[in-house]
């Protein structure tokens, strides 16, 4: 995770733009702060060197992860593919593809890890964003992450359906297993994180990921 803030902290002299095709010629508009965006619009969204999630309609602006966060993201991407390849279980999405876990007004949110069951996988579409909670959701935490920004972003995957989220702590040494069912478990770097009955049989221990 690596949010900052919302669309005001854009000054205003520095307008976000949207990219829109009228009549075969692109052309550019500039939204006002107060505007509520849909997820078709973000999909055309071009801020100036920025990655944006949508929150309730709002623009929420994330940087780009450091270099050791996307070395422990795609560590774990590496084994959780490869045991959910063999086993058909399902696909693996990688750092920062958004889903759009609400709507009216929209929600898209962005993991830095995703999991989607195989039996769930024909109703996402090629263009766009899935519209549902991925089955299992990994947020690698970065230095300046707000405790209540980390909350919101766990609860609203919990609440769309996500049934089990890893939160990343390469820090402390440590991760945070979030279940649907509202229950919580603490792991120190000797223990292992498990895919429970979401990838089941799956066991990683957290030092090869964090170490």
């Amino acid at each position: 995770m690596r949010s900052v803030g919302g669309y005001n902290d854009y000054p205003q002299s520095d307008p976000i733009l949207l990219d829109t095709m009228r009549g075969g010629i692109m052309t550019r508009e500039m939204i006002a702060a107060s505007s509520l965006i849909t997820s078709a619009e973000l999909e055309r969204l071009s801020p100036r060197d920025k990655q944006v999630e949508l929150v309730r309609g709002r623009l929420i602006v994330v940087e780009p992860p450091g270099s050791w966060h996307g070395r422990i993201s795609a560590r774990l991407a590496l084994r959780v593919g490869e045991y959910a390849q063999r086993r058909e279980l399902g696909d693996i999405f990688a750092q920062d593809t958004g889903f759009k876990i609400a709507s009216n007004p929209d929600t898209v949110r962005a993991p830095d890890m995703a999991f989607v069951a195989r039996d769930r996988m024909g109703s996402i579409a090629r263009r766009g964003y899935a519209e549902l909670a991925p089955d299992l959701v990994v947020e690698v935490l970065s230095l300046d992450d707000r405790p209540g920004d980390v909350l919101a972003k766990i609860a609203d995957w919990l609440d769309a359906g996500t049934r089990l989220v890893w939160v990343i702590d390469p820090d402390r040494l440590e991760a945070r297993v979030h279940r649907r069912d509202g229950s919580l478990s603490l792991l120190g770097r000797h223990a292992s994180l498990d895919g429970k009955d979401v990838l089941p049989g799956f066991s990683c221990p957290l030092r090869d990921i964090l170490e």
